[in-house]
Protein backbone atom coordinates (compact mmCIF):
# COMPACT_ATOMS: atom_id res chain seq x y z
CA UNK A 1 0.00 0.00 0.00
CA UNK A 2 1.24 3.68 -0.79
CA UNK A 3 1.79 6.54 1.19
CA UNK A 4 -0.90 7.97 -0.14
CA UNK A 5 -3.34 5.47 0.47
CA UNK A 6 -2.38 4.59 3.99
CA UNK A 7 -2.78 8.59 4.46
CA UNK A 8 -6.30 7.80 2.64
CA UNK A 9 -7.00 5.60 5.33
CA UNK A 10 -6.36 7.87 8.40
CA UNK A 11 -8.31 10.57 6.13
CA UNK A 12 -11.42 8.04 6.55
CA UNK A 13 -10.97 7.22 10.02
CA UNK A 14 -11.04 10.70 11.39
CA UNK A 15 -14.39 11.58 8.78
CA UNK A 16 -16.26 8.38 10.61
CA UNK A 17 -15.69 10.02 13.98
CA UNK A 18 -16.91 13.26 12.56
CA UNK A 19 -19.86 11.76 10.96
CA UNK A 20 -20.47 9.37 14.19
CA UNK A 21 -20.35 12.26 16.54
CA UNK A 22 -22.83 14.37 14.24
CA UNK A 23 -25.28 11.30 14.45
CA UNK A 24 -25.07 11.42 18.37
CA UNK A 25 -25.60 14.99 18.34
CA UNK A 26 -28.86 14.99 16.89
CA UNK A 27 -30.11 11.98 18.86
CA UNK A 28 -29.08 13.78 22.04
CA UNK A 29 -31.05 16.93 20.35
CA UNK A 30 -33.67 15.08 19.42
CA UNK A 31 -33.96 12.74 22.43
CA UNK A 32 -35.03 16.10 24.62
CA UNK A 33 -37.44 17.37 21.77
CA UNK A 34 -39.35 14.16 22.07
CA UNK A 35 -39.18 14.17 25.60
CA UNK A 36 -40.52 17.91 25.54
CA UNK A 37 -43.32 17.26 23.47
CA UNK A 38 -43.86 13.63 24.91
CA UNK A 39 -43.18 12.73 21.22
CA UNK A 40 -44.09 9.26 20.88
CA UNK A 41 -43.29 8.87 17.03
CA UNK A 42 -39.63 11.00 16.86
CA UNK A 43 -38.57 9.14 20.32
CA UNK A 44 -39.14 5.74 18.70
CA UNK A 45 -37.52 7.02 15.52
CA UNK A 46 -34.39 7.51 17.98
CA UNK A 47 -34.36 4.39 19.77
CA UNK A 48 -34.45 2.59 16.59
CA UNK A 49 -31.35 4.71 15.12
CA UNK A 50 -29.45 3.77 17.66
CA UNK A 51 -28.85 0.66 16.18
CA UNK A 52 -27.10 2.77 12.86
CA UNK A 53 -24.78 4.18 15.33
CA UNK A 54 -23.80 0.81 16.93
CA UNK A 55 -23.05 -0.56 13.22
CA UNK A 56 -21.05 2.89 12.66
CA UNK A 57 -18.90 2.27 15.47
CA UNK A 58 -18.23 -0.99 14.70
CA UNK A 59 -17.26 -0.52 11.15
CA UNK A 60 -14.79 1.91 12.43
CA UNK A 61 -13.53 -0.27 14.69
CA UNK A 62 -12.61 -2.77 12.16
CA UNK A 63 -11.25 -0.29 9.77
CA UNK A 64 -9.32 1.14 12.69
CA UNK A 65 -7.56 -2.29 13.42
CA UNK A 66 -7.46 -2.79 10.23
CA UNK A 67 -4.57 -0.13 9.63
CA UNK A 68 -2.61 -1.05 12.65
CA UNK A 69 -2.35 -4.91 11.61
CA UNK A 70 -0.88 -3.90 7.99
CA UNK A 71 0.18 -0.74 8.46
CA UNK A 72 2.21 -0.63 11.86
CA UNK A 73 1.56 2.96 12.36
CA UNK A 74 3.98 4.30 14.96
CA UNK A 75 4.24 7.34 17.18
CA UNK A 76 1.83 9.61 16.69
CA UNK A 77 -0.48 7.92 13.73
CA UNK A 78 -0.54 4.93 16.49
CA UNK A 79 -1.68 7.24 19.06
CA UNK A 80 -4.29 8.80 16.93
CA UNK A 81 -5.88 5.05 15.48
CA UNK A 82 -5.89 3.89 19.82
CA UNK A 83 -7.15 7.45 20.27
CA UNK A 84 -10.03 6.82 17.46
CA UNK A 85 -11.07 3.47 18.55
CA UNK A 86 -11.92 4.68 22.39
CA UNK A 87 -13.63 7.86 21.16
CA UNK A 88 -16.32 5.96 18.79
CA UNK A 89 -17.02 3.65 22.47
CA UNK A 90 -18.04 7.08 24.15
CA UNK A 91 -19.66 7.93 21.28
CA UNK A 92 -21.60 4.77 20.87
CA UNK A 93 -22.41 4.85 25.09
CA UNK A 94 -23.49 8.18 24.32
CA UNK A 95 -26.10 7.26 21.82
CA UNK A 96 -27.24 4.85 24.60
CA UNK A 97 -27.65 7.74 26.76
CA UNK A 98 -29.84 9.44 24.32
CA UNK A 99 -31.87 6.35 23.41
CA UNK A 100 -31.88 5.52 27.19
CA UNK A 101 -33.82 9.58 27.38
CA UNK A 102 -35.90 8.58 24.29
CA UNK A 103 -37.24 5.31 25.92
CA UNK A 104 -38.10 7.76 29.22
CA UNK A 105 -40.35 10.06 26.50
CA UNK A 106 -42.24 6.60 25.14
CA UNK A 107 -42.77 5.58 28.95
CA UNK A 108 -44.28 8.94 30.18
CA UNK A 109 -46.10 9.86 27.26
CA UNK A 110 -49.04 9.09 28.92
CA UNK A 111 -48.75 11.44 31.73
CA UNK A 112 -48.53 15.29 31.45
CA UNK A 113 -44.85 16.72 32.24
CA UNK A 114 -44.62 16.86 36.24
CA UNK A 115 -42.99 20.56 34.83
CA UNK A 116 -41.81 22.37 32.10
CA UNK A 117 -38.57 21.10 31.25
CA UNK A 118 -36.51 24.14 31.39
CA UNK A 119 -32.93 23.11 33.09
CA UNK A 120 -32.80 19.60 31.44
CA UNK A 121 -32.97 21.23 27.66
CA UNK A 122 -29.90 23.64 29.43
CA UNK A 123 -28.16 20.30 30.09
CA UNK A 124 -28.71 18.88 26.97
CA UNK A 125 -27.25 21.96 24.92
CA UNK A 126 -24.29 22.16 27.58
CA UNK A 127 -23.54 18.73 26.74
CA UNK A 128 -24.11 18.60 23.06
CA UNK A 129 -21.30 21.73 22.97
CA UNK A 130 -18.68 19.71 24.80
CA UNK A 131 -19.34 16.92 22.11
CA UNK A 132 -19.08 19.19 18.95
CA UNK A 133 -15.67 21.38 20.49
CA UNK A 134 -14.19 18.11 21.56
CA UNK A 135 -14.53 17.04 18.00
CA UNK A 136 -13.09 20.07 17.08
CA UNK A 137 -10.41 19.52 19.22
CA UNK A 138 -9.76 16.05 18.18
CA UNK A 139 -9.31 17.17 14.54
CA UNK A 140 -7.48 20.21 15.49
CA UNK A 141 -5.00 17.95 17.76
CA UNK A 142 -5.56 20.61 20.31
CA UNK A 143 -4.72 19.94 23.47
CA UNK A 144 -5.13 22.54 25.40
CA UNK A 145 -8.51 22.68 24.23
CA UNK A 146 -9.26 19.40 25.20
CA UNK A 147 -8.46 19.61 28.77
CA UNK A 148 -10.88 23.27 28.81
CA UNK A 149 -13.84 21.56 27.23
CA UNK A 150 -13.57 18.69 30.22
CA UNK A 151 -13.75 21.63 32.52
CA UNK A 152 -16.61 22.35 31.57
CA UNK A 153 -18.21 19.22 32.77
CA UNK A 154 -18.93 20.76 35.96
CA UNK A 155 -21.67 23.18 34.44
CA UNK A 156 -23.50 20.38 33.27
CA UNK A 157 -22.85 18.53 37.31
CA UNK A 158 -24.17 21.81 38.78
CA UNK A 159 -27.54 21.77 36.60
CA UNK A 160 -27.59 18.03 37.79
CA UNK A 161 -27.79 18.71 41.05
CA UNK A 162 -30.15 21.67 40.68
CA UNK A 163 -32.29 19.37 39.14
CA UNK A 164 -31.95 16.60 41.52
CA UNK A 165 -32.80 19.13 44.38
CA UNK A 166 -36.13 20.06 42.45
CA UNK A 167 -37.43 16.97 41.45
CA UNK A 168 -37.26 15.92 45.68
CA UNK A 169 -38.99 18.58 46.21
CA UNK A 170 -41.93 17.54 43.83
CA UNK A 171 -41.57 13.93 45.51
CA UNK A 172 -41.48 14.80 49.52
CA UNK A 173 -44.81 17.33 48.34
CA UNK A 174 -46.91 14.81 46.37
CA UNK A 175 -45.71 11.37 46.86
CA UNK A 176 -48.39 10.87 43.43
CA UNK A 177 -45.49 12.83 41.31
CA UNK A 178 -42.56 10.62 42.41
CA UNK A 179 -43.20 8.00 39.50
CA UNK A 180 -42.95 11.21 36.78
CA UNK A 181 -39.90 12.93 39.21
CA UNK A 182 -38.00 9.58 38.58
CA UNK A 183 -37.98 9.21 35.55
CA UNK A 184 -36.69 13.08 34.96
CA UNK A 185 -34.26 12.52 36.97
CA UNK A 186 -32.96 9.72 34.77
CA UNK A 187 -33.00 11.50 31.58
CA UNK A 188 -31.19 13.80 33.49
CA UNK A 189 -28.70 11.39 34.65
CA UNK A 190 -28.37 10.22 31.05
CA UNK A 191 -27.18 13.63 29.93
CA UNK A 192 -24.68 13.96 33.24
CA UNK A 193 -23.35 10.80 31.93
CA UNK A 194 -22.76 12.05 28.13
CA UNK A 195 -20.76 14.78 29.87
CA UNK A 196 -18.90 12.51 31.50
CA UNK A 197 -18.18 10.00 28.21
CA UNK A 198 -17.23 13.94 26.36
CA UNK A 199 -14.30 13.92 29.19
CA UNK A 200 -13.32 10.65 28.33
CA UNK A 201 -13.09 12.02 24.37
CA UNK A 202 -10.83 15.20 25.57
CA UNK A 203 -8.88 12.54 27.70
CA UNK A 204 -7.95 10.37 24.43
CA UNK A 205 -7.44 14.02 22.17
CA UNK A 206 -5.13 14.57 24.95
CA UNK A 207 -3.21 11.27 24.42
CA UNK A 208 -3.24 11.59 20.84
CA UNK A 209 -1.42 14.77 20.56
CA UNK A 210 0.65 14.67 23.77
CA UNK A 211 0.62 10.76 24.37
CA UNK A 212 0.37 11.99 28.32
CA UNK A 213 -2.75 9.43 29.76
CA UNK A 214 -4.09 12.56 31.43
CA UNK A 215 -7.29 12.28 33.74
CA UNK A 216 -8.93 15.25 33.67
CA UNK A 217 -12.22 16.88 35.15
CA UNK A 218 -13.06 14.01 37.57
CA UNK A 219 -17.04 13.99 37.63
CA UNK A 220 -19.07 14.25 40.94
CA UNK A 221 -21.08 10.80 39.86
Amino acid sequence: MTRIEYLHQLRELREDVIEMASMVDKSIARSVEALQRQDIESAETIIMADHDINRHRWRTEERALLVIATQAPMAGDLRTIAAIIHIVTDLERMADHAAGIAKIAVATATEPLLKPLVDLPRMATLARAMLNDSITAFIDGDADLAKTIALRDDEVDDLYNQIYRELLTFMFADPTSINRATHLLWAAHNLERIADRVTNVCERVVFAVTGAIEEIGVSTY
